[in-house]
């Protein structure tokens, strides 16, 4: 008897088990497809504040509204990356991640974001769809780490005003932009009171140089490139701007913005900047009449520009993948609510289709970073990339703009320094 009411006993046991591991089971599923009567509930972490948290916040709201099963906040985090990578060893990870694209070559073999692949082809979303080069700044060994949510470029901005006293017309090459720039240019003796063209921006070395038929890295992305007659071709420009002709003085337009810079208050004539700064321009429209064309070509006639944006990405370490892929697929992936995006931010959307609504195609301002995205190039792909550019590359050019060294001696210093660093931070 006492057998019998043992092994019954355990049985039950078994059977409560198996309920119990069948119900937590299905309880996970709920909690990630948010087929229960709980929503799942996801947490989005960027660092956007003031207008770029309200844009978020719009597309946050316009989702939760449209269905009832996922329910997304906006959480604002102010050293993103930081926080993102500190986060993972101790589980306090977003679900959907704001992601510089630049940086997936260097944190995607740390294996801390989830490929999207898998539900990419489950869902028939098109690669088309989006910018060739947006989609491989976001992959890393035939994986793709996320949509792209922006795309920009640089543009040539020019006051309207100025060109039109001038009798001249926006430049479309090198030769045009100089001469533009010394015939712009308004000097009191050796002080500026305008400058035709600012140099302001040494980090667009990567969009001179393609224009001048260089490449920053070789073709096996072994080494910097820019120690080249195309790298010298660049610098020697610089020089006749800024040394031959005088259109421009370093740190002439340092720390202004707003109201107070140089373009607004027309102190500038033409720079290089990107969409952004439209927002910014239309406050002061009623003092400021300008224009915006693409980057002009180099002497052989070659075109260049660098693509970059952001993007949205999905941590490894999330529990509601799935959730978290509708909600960037609702928005990235879906014209309608891509161009939503792109209409309240004034941001360029990833998605080409989208950019295909007059709201973009008519306007004479946004048209010139369309044309320009189409030879656009992202940045190379190597983990080691940022840390030359920036901390190998930018410092020697300043000191060649301040003529403390030679654009030989810049190259050669950069492509020495750029080249350990590559080393140092490629992935076994």
């Amino acid at each position: 008897m006492r057998k019998f009411r043992f092994g019954w006993m355990l049985l039950l046991g078994v059977l409560l088990s198996l309920a119990l591991v069948g119900c937590s089971s299905e309880d996970s599923s709920k909690s990630d497809s948010g087929s229960g009567d709980e929503k799942v509930k996801l947490t989005f972490w960027g660092d956007w504040t003031g207008d770029g948290e309200d844009q978020f916040n719009h597309m946050v709201e316009k989702f939760n509204e449209s269905q009832d099963r996922i329910e997304v906040e906006y959480v604002i985090q102010e050293d993103l990356i930081t926080k993102f990578m500190t986060g993972i060893t101790s589980g306090q990870v977003p679900d959907v991640l704001l992601w510089d694209r630049w940086r997936t070559s260097l944190y995607a073999p740390k294996g801390v974001l989830h490929p999207i692949n898998e539900y990419m082809e489950a869902d028939g979303v098109s690669e088309g769809d989006f910018y060739e080069e947006a989609l491989k700044e976001l992959s890393y060994d035939d994986n793709l780490y996320g949509l792209p949510l922006t795309v920009d470029t640089r543009a040539l901005f020019y006051n309207k005003d100025h060109f039109e006293e001038a009798g001249i017309e926006p430049p479309t090459t090198w030769e045009e932009l100089r001469e533009a720039a010394k015939k712009l240019t308004v000097k009191n003796g050796k002080d500026f009171e305008r400058v035709g063209f600012s140099l302001n921006d040494l980090g667009l070395f990567n969009m001179w140089l393609q224009q001048a038929g260089g490449q920053m890295l070789t073709e096996d992305l072994t080494a910097t490139a820019y120690n080249s007659e195309a790298g010298l071709k660049v610098l020697e420009y610089w020089n006749q701007l800024l040394f031959e002709d005088e259109v421009y003085k370093t740190g002439f337009d340092k720390g202004l913005e707003g109201a107070q810079h140089p373009f607004v208050t027309g102190k500038s004539s033409m720079h290089f900047t990107g969409p952004w700064d439209l927002r910014t321009y239309e406050q002061y429209s009623d003092q400021l009449n300008y224009g915006v064309v693409p980057p002009p070509a180099g002497p052989n006639g070659d075109k260049g520009a660098v693509m970059g944006g952001f993007g949205l990405a999905v941590p490894e370490a999330s529990e509601k993948k799935e959730a978290a892929w509708e909600f960037i697929k609702w928005w990235l992936a879906e014209p309608e609510n891509a161009l939503e995006w792109g209409k309240t931010s004034l941001n360029i959307p990833g998605n080409k289709i989208a950019l295909e609504d007059p709201f973009f195609q008519d306007d004479p301002f946004w048209k010139p970073f369309i044309d320009s995205l189409e030879f656009a190039k992202i940045r190379p792909r190597h983990p080691g990339y940022s840390v030359a550019e920036v901390d190998a590359l930018i410092p020697n050019l300043e000191k060649f703009v301040l003529q403390e060294q030679s654009a030989e001696e810049t190259l050669e210093k950069a492509q020495k320094e750029g080249d350990r660093m590559l080393k140092e931070n490629e992935v076994e």
